[in-house]
């Protein structure tokens, strides 16, 4: 009895953030649910549809084209940052630190990770600037190193826009993997290192036979945390092009930003936004579910 007394005063301090992620999460979540079953125009008496909107999507070729430039967001801001991450934090660590001092290595990490400090809309802004077709930083730098040639309007091309938004992302995005992945390094054995030296394996041997199996749980969870940015991503694509040009650059997100203000398409907007939900959610269930069978496996 005196060990749940003690017990109990401790849940009392999950209260608050139960009720605030019930009023914030799940009562949303519920209410739009609810709105995607409805034709709806933001005003007036919602109107009962049914299935209605959801067979829509399942039609609507706007709608799988945003998923489909969801999929290059996911390159851009998971895949690619964590490759990079992972092969810069090793040499961060393992090079510059032991030549140039923790400090350099520090402040090099500072740098990489100021774009993720950086309120997106300012980033954004930032990046149109430079990527403007008349006189943009970047066509100005081609130009005066005689590439003139190269200058294009790289958010107004619908064949260019993507991967423009694309190469912006890898910018924002470096910093958190790097960060993670340098703290996650600290927690080595310095010993694994020195053996592998011993048995003369070069840099690229014992990053790939000592680094990545050791940081195996940093790299699921900056996977996992990348990937559903990336499929929520809103801001980037707001500020940098709305979608455009001519859709080439739409996403689930700001399909339904789109639906719900653009269209006054309240109920359909609400479908896009629910299926979006289920599918983050599902990816994170499953992506916990497998990290924690391979941790019990390696038990």
């Amino acid at each position: 009895m005196s060990g749940q007394q003690r017990e109990y005063p401790y849940t009392l301090f999950l209260i608050p953030g139960a009720l605030a992620f019930l009023a914030v999460i799940v009562v949303p979540f519920l209410m739009n649910t609810g709105i995607s079953f409805t034709h709806w125009q933001g005003v007036g008496t919602p109107e009962w549809a049914g299935l209605d909107n959801y067979r829509a999507l399942l039609d609507d070729d706007a709608f799988w084209e945003s998923f489909r430039h969801s999929l290059a967001m996911v390159v851009a801001m998971a895949a690619i940052p964590t490759a990079l991450g992972l092969v810069l934090a090793a040499g961060l660590f393992d090079f510059v630190g032991k030549h140039f001092g923790s400090r350099t290595a520090s402040v090099l990490r500072a740098c990489f990770y100021l774009p993720q400090v950086l309120p997106i809309a300012v980033a954004g802004i930032v990046w149109s600037w430079i990527l403007a077709p008349e006189d943009g930083a970047l066509n100005d730098l081609l130009k005066a190193v005689g590439l003139g040639s190269l200058r294009h309007d790289w958010l107004g091309d619908p064949d260019f826009a993507l991967y423009s938004v694309m190469g912006v992302m890898v910018w924002v995005q470096l910093g958190f993997p790097l960060v993670v992945f340098m703290a996650g390094l600290q927690r080595v054995d310095p010993a694994l290192y020195e053996a592998a030296e011993l048995d003369g394996a070069s840099w690229w041997r014992r990053f790939w036979h000592v680094t990545l199996p050791q940081i195996r749980p940093e790299i699921s969870v900056v996977l996992l945390w990348c990937t559903i940015a990336a499929l929520k991503v809103f801001g980037a694509v707001y500020v940098l092009t709305k979608g455009g040009p001519g859709g080439a650059t739409n996403v689930p997100s700001y399909f339904s930003f789109q639906s719900f203000f653009e269209t006054t398409q309240v109920g359909y907007g609400s479908a896009v936004s629910t299926v979006l939900t289920v599918i983050i959610l599902a990816l994170a269930l499953v992506a916990l579910r497998l990290q924690t069978r391979t941790e019990d496996r390696e038990r």
